[in-house]
Order: structure tokens, then C-alpha cells, then sequence
């Protein structure tokens, strides 16, 4: 997500760095660099130019002031506080006040509203404690009812479907008062795929929105589609006049100029973002915290925040006391990284802890990172498993030959094992135990 950019902004402010002080000659050096990576990444020129005039005045207003704060360290600070700005200054959350909240999806065909009609029902459902109806209004592309069905029961939410009718007002408006009927506090409207240039599919949204009278309009946008999408979200706001912008696939080959662009030009904010194909993977959308992955800083607040979702408060005192007693054991390290898998793309995790994200550019890294310790485990017997110290070279062997993996794999991993298992119950004598102390090297 947004590698290049983050690449050519650190060169940019890599330069400045090294000087003593911010003077005009270097500052226009960085600024000039800044706007180059903002246009190459799909940024409007004249919000690129404007940004950067913005952060150039604040860096020559400030030099003579703060001079307590090292050259690169203030510009990277007026960067990061502008661009926190230009993205929408802070995070606005979705008006679930109505009885039943009733969520309106547009965007145009392809721009994937379905999956993240899915993934906002999940996220109301377990996060806000709503009791979620999906209505398939999609009533033109082959299988979009089916394929709301799949996300829906995936999502453990029900839909609302009339198969027979092509009346996506009708079906919106029946969709609510059955909603009401079976109280039902929230609805998500997945709507048809349409161009702005289809006056009577445009029509048709419209009629949708003044018939129920949605809490939140939301437009869904394609992040890799960059300048372009900005600009079909001002043609739809004109018509629509939406609540907010969702950004899906930040995970492809996102340049950035949509999350960069679409406050400044639109004048409204992105809601979520979307980055992978889960489900799960879903979150509100942070402008600070954006801007710090764009600027290569991490994000180890959304990463506590994911592990706190998945971690069990109860297990953990639980694991705690076995680790306080040496008593860790592999059944409980699989249970780790059963928890660990749950929280999203592995790679997109280990970019959000700081200093990170550039040492795993290049390295493939998903769900079957931990296949190999996975299958190792899963070969040994309940006993083994409860009991590490009775590890002996004939149930290795057998271990190798049940997993698959070399009798060297098998003993690296053990090694391994007993390293970390020893580390935890030192420190847990010492400063506690650390969510994720020890787990970096197992199974490599």
C-alpha cells in the first residue's frame, strides 16, 4: 500500500536530513521532490502544488522558532501534520442513530460495494452489537444476488432478496419495513453498479434515497483507480450528494492519489478503507494514521487495536500463569498463531510497526507463513504436544515424516521452541510477558 510513494517521500525528506538548518534553498529542494511524488502517485497537480506551498511556508515560518527540533525532524513533522489535514484532519465515524440505521451503498460497477457490504456487516454486527439485514438491490448483473448471499451468510447476517422483481426502489422500501417488523438495527442497501453518464440509473439511486431516507450514503471507490476516481466522486456527489467514501483494494497496486485527493476535491471523508479480501479486513478510516504508513512510520496504534480484538483477555491471564510457571507448551503457541492469523493480512500487520515496512517490500509473506510449525505441531500426538520436554529423536522422526518437513526443520523449530519458552519465563519474572516477545524467528 502506497510503496512507492512512501519510498520517494523518504528520499524527498532523506535530504534534509543531513543540513544544519532549514534555509530557502533547501527546503525548495525537499518541496520540489514532495510535489514530483505526489503527482507521480496520481495527486492532482494543483492540490500536489497547494500541499506543498502550504508545508514550504510553515518550514520558513518555523525555522527561526523551533530551533530546538533538528532540520529533517520538523519538516517530517509539517508534512505529516498537513497531510493528516489534507486527508480530513480526523477519523468521522457512520450515523447508526436511526431505529433501524439504514446504509446506502453506491459506486460504480466493479468498484467492489458487494464485498464491502459484507464486511461492513460483519464489522456492525461484531463491533457495533447490530442485529444487520443486507438488501439485495442490485437487480441487473448476473449472480449479484448470489454472490450477497455468500458474503452475507459469511458475515453471519441475514438478506433481504425479491428474485422476481426489477424494482430496486420497491425492494428498498419493503426492505425497511420488513426490517422493522423483525427488528432488525441496521440495513445495508447494496446497490446496482452505474456510470454518472446514465441518467436513468442515476434516476434510479436517487428515487432509492429519497424513498428510505438513509442514516448514511456511502460511495465506494476502486483506490487503484487514482485521479479518475476522484473525479467519478465528484460527478456522483453533485447528483447524490453521499456522506462518505469508502477506498476498497488498498492492498493492490494503490499509487495513493485517491485518499490523498478526495477531501480536497469532493469536500467529503473517507470512512473506511478496505485493504485485502477478508471479510475482517476492514477499518475506519484514521487520517493521522494514514498519513504516518504514507510517510513509512507505522501504524502501531491500528496494530494494538487489531491485536486487542482478537487476544481473549481471559486466555491471556490463563497463558500467563502457565508462562509464569514454565509450563508453555505447543498447544498453546498454535493457539497464538491461530490469533495472530485472525487479525488480517500478515504482511499489511508487520507494515504497521514501525521500521517495518521497508524490510518486507520484497518478501512474501501471507496465511501460510506459519504453514511449516503449523504442520509440525499438528503431527505430534496429544501428549507431545502438552509435554515439549518429551521430545526424543524417534518421535522427531516421526514428526518429520507425519509433517512432511526434514528432521533438520523439525529440530530448528524445537530449538527454536525452547529459546522463546525459556525468554518468556525470564521475562515474565521480570516486566511481564509482551503480546508477541519471541514468536519473530519461529519456524524461519
Amino acid at each position: 500500500m502506497f510503496d512507492d510513494l512512501t519510498g520517494k517521500l523518504e528520499i524527498a525528506l532523506k535530504s534534509i536530513r543531513g543540513e544544519g538548518v532549514l534555509t530557502e534553498l533547501n527546503v525548495a529542494k525537499s518541496i520540489k521532490e514532495i510535489r514530483r511524488a505526489l503527482v507521480g502517485a496520481d495527486v492532482n497537480y494543483k492540490i500536489a502544488k497547494d500541499f506543498t506551498d502550504e508545508v514550504k511556508e510553515e518550514a520558513l515560518g518555523t525555522r527561526n522558532i523551533l530551533k530546538a527540533i533538528k532540520p529533517g525532524e520538523l519538516m517530517v513533522k509539517i508534512v505529516l501534520d498537513k497531510m493528516t489535514e489534507l486527508m480530513g484532519g480526523k477519523a468521522e465515524g457512520i450515523d447508526l442513530s436511526g431505529k433501524p440505521s439504514i446504509i446506502l451503498i453506491s459506486g460504480l460497477q466493479g468498484s467492489g460495494k458487494t464485498t464491502f457490504t459484507g464486511k461492513l456487516a460483519l464489522y456492525l454486527k461484531d463491533k457495533k452489537q447490530k442485529k444487520v439485514l443486507v438488501v439485495a438491490g442490485d437487480v441487473y448483473r448476473p449472480a449479484a444476488i448470489n454472490q450477497l448471499e455468500v458474503v452475507s451468510q459469511q458475515a453471519g447476517v441475514d438478506i433481504y432478496k425479491e428474485e422476481n422483481s426489477k424494482d430496486p426502489v420497491k425492494i428498498s422500501v419493503n426492505a425497511i419495513e420488513f426490517a422493522k417488523e423483525n427488528k432488525y438495527t441496521a440495513v445495508i442497501i447494496d446497490t446496482a453498479g452505474r456510470l454518472a453518464i446514465d441518467e436513468e440509473m442515476m434516476k434510479e439511486i436517487e428515487n432509492i434515497k429519497k424513498s428510505v431516507s438513509p442514516n448514511e450514503t456511502l460511495f465506494v471507490v476502486d483506490s487503484m483507480t487514482g485521479q479518475d476516481a476522484i473525479n467519478t466522486a465528484k460527478t456522483f456527489n453533485d447528483r447524490l450528494d453521499f456522506d462518505g467514501v469508502v477506498l476498497t483494494k488498498l492492498d493492490g497496486d494503490t499509487r495513493g492519489g485517491a485518499a490523498l485527493s478526495v477531501k480536497y476535491t469532493v469536500g467529503k471523508p473517507i470512512k473506511f478503507v478496505s485493504n485485502g479480501e477478508k471479510l475482517q479486513d476492514l477499518e475506519m478510516f484514521y487520517p493521522d494514521r494514514m498519513a504516518q504508513r504514507i510517510l513509512g512510520m507505522g501504524d502501531i496504534v491500528s496494530f494494538v487495536e487489531k491485536a486487542q480484538e482478537q487476544f481473549d483477555t481471559e486466555e491471556a491471564k490463563k497463558l500467563e500463569k502457565k508462562i509464569k510457571k514454565n509450563k508453555f507448551d505447543y498447544d498453546d503457541f498454535l493457539g497464538q498463531i491461530k490469533q495472530i492469523k485472525k487479525m488480517g493480512d500478515l504482511k499489511g500487520l508487520m507494515k504497521m510497526i514501525p521500521g517495518m515496512g521497508k524490510m518486507v517490500n520484497n518478501i512474501d509473506i501471507d496465511d501460510s507463513a506459519f504453514g511449516k510449525v503449523e504442520s509440525i505441531i499438528y503431527s505430534m500426538t496429544p501428549e507431545e504436544r502438552a509435554n515439549p520436554e518429551l521430545m526424543s529423536m524417534s518421535r522427531k522422526r516421526r514428526i518429520s515424516t507425519g509433517s512432511g518437513r526434514s528432521i533438520h526443520e523439525v529440530n530448528m523449530f524445537i530449538k527454536q521452541f525452547d529459546q522463546m519458552k525459556k525468554m518468556m519465563f525470564r521475562m515474565s519474572k521480570m516486566k511481564g510477558i509482551p503480546d508477541f516477545g519471541g514468536m519473530e524467528g519461529i519456524g524461519k
